[in-house]
């Protein structure tokens, strides 16, 4: 019996790690088009907070793409958690308004994208828990690159790859590099 349900589990556990993938690889895409298309200089912290979020594609990225181990599973788990460290403590020090000191960024259904980084962070941990509780750790060989699936895998990596570079010179061409203030940025000079 358990071994009728074990294709059904690796289908069901792919998918998940897809949704996954696809969603985080859609929040970064929304953010460089709020910075780049409406001018939204992102600050030091949420450069972090994109850091720990491509982190958890990757991870996600090597979990679909190995087999039976457990090990992007733990790289995403450890990248969500930088995550939730990240944007509480600017959540937290956005709590009271400073003078002089406005909130950064637009909000996105009246929310901020450091509140919106808490939610994604323990979507994402609340997430794997559940996967593990549910699913467990369905024995399944690496998604094969000719595959349906194993095509949007690649094709989503290819894609994360893509923004990646680009966040990555947007940030030296705004940071240099050296560290990254909240004051002079470099592309508005």
């Amino acid at each position: 019996m358990q071994r009728a349900t074990a294709p059904i589990a690796v289908a069901l556990d792919r998918l998940i790690l897809l949704a996954m993938l696809a969603i985080l690889a859609a929040i970064l895409t929304a953010a460089m088009v709020m910075q780049y298309a409406f001018g939204e200089i992102p600050c030091p912290l949420c450069l972090l907070q994109r850091f720990a979020i491509f982190g958890c594609c990757f991870g996600l990225v090597w979990q679909l793409r190995s087999g039976g181990s457990e090990r992007g599973t733990g790289i995403t788990l450890i990248f969500s958690v930088l995550l939730l460290v990240i944007s509480a403590r600017q959540t937290l020090l956005d709590l009271f308004p400073r003078p002089g000191h406005e909130y950064v960024g637009s909000a996105i259904l009246g929310i901020h994208m450091p509140i919106w980084s808490v939610f994604i962070a323990l979507a994402l941990l609340l997430g794997f828990a559940a996967r593990l509780a549910l699913l467990g750790s369905p024995p399944a060989a690496p998604v094969a690159k000719s595959s349906r699936s194993g095509l949007l895998v690649q094709g989503l990596l290819i894609y994360l790859v893509l923004i990646c570079t680009i966040n990555l010179v947007s940030v030296v061409l705004q940071c240099g590099v050296g560290e990254c203030h909240t004051f002079g940025y470099r592309l508005l000079q």
